[in-house]
């Protein structure tokens, strides 16, 4: 994906990442003139007129988190539809017991936080920063006029949403699995993506630990199932990159025995 902005925008000098409570630290990003954002790069906004951009901008705001900040706190007000410009986020619920589930994670130019806009409802979900990151926040009522008064935006929001049903569907399925290692392989191949004459890859790769989380499992069987996947040379290991070799042989692993 293109870059959202121009240079990294670094934390304020002394800022210390905040612990888990009720409200996340919120660190007002520099005045915009000092930062390009590219508006047009995030997939949701590329479709509207120079005049609706300019409405845009002069209605976000934009906010600095530090890593393993909580950006959204579930339970919260829906009071605003949010863009991920930098950095990388985790979507996470927590189980009655106290731990925390992954849900799925962010990548800049992606949004969040527009169920609750819609329906005028409470969060319902966490959002934790996984590195520093910087997001744009629109106020909930410009949120709802872009839905209502753009074409653009509201066709990509229904095909969002009907991603969205599908994606929760294809991972409710996935926990449903009883086999461990099929689980991290089945994990492995709904995150891959592929484009013509190019290997299929796993982009942002999340941490050992955050694939845990999300799959029901422990950092070291994660850990010795990709190695297993690196072993048979059927991935290659990259920093926060996947790069499937062998596809064919990742479908099999997930289909299981026959």
């Amino acid at each position: 994906m293109s870059k959202l902005i121009d240079k990294d925008i670094p934390p304020p000098d002394g800022a210390a990442a905040a612990t888990p409570g009720p409200a996340a630290a919120v660190r007002e990003a520099p005045p915009i003139q000092n930062v390009q954002i590219h508006l047009r790069k995030i997939p949701l906004l590329a479709g509207l007129s120079d005049e609706e951009v300019l409405g845009i901008k002069g209605e976000l705001r934009f906010r600095q988190h530090a890593k393993r900040d909580i950006v959204l706190q579930k339970g919260g007000a829906g009071d605003g539809l949010l863009f991920l410009i930098s950095g990388q986020l985790q979507v996470i619920d927590v189980t009655e017991d106290g731990r925390a589930i992954g849900l799925r994670m962010l990548a800049p130019g992606d949004f969040f936080g527009e169920i609750a806009v819609i329906n005028g409802s409470q969060r319902t979900a966490s959002v934790v920063a996984m590195s520093a990151v910087l997001v744009a926040f629109l106020p909930a009522p410009a949120a709802l006029h872009l839905f209502s008064h753009s074409p653009s935006v509201a066709n990509m929001m229904l095909r969002h949403l009907a991603e969205k049903i599908q994606r929760d569907s294809e991972f409710r399925s996935l926990l449903s699995i009883n086999n461990t290692a099929r689980r991290i392989y089945t994990y492995l191949a709904q995150m891959k993506k592929t484009e013509p004459g190019q290997p299929d890859v796993v982009e942002n790769l999340p941490t050992h630990q955050d694939i845990a989380n999300m799959i029901n499992t422990s950092r070291e069987t994660v850990t010795r199932a990709l190695l297993t996947l690196v072993q048979q040379g059927i991935v290659q290991k990259e920093t926060h990159r996947l790069i499937i070799l062998k596809p064919q042989a990742l479908q099999k692993l997930v289909e299981g025995p026959t």
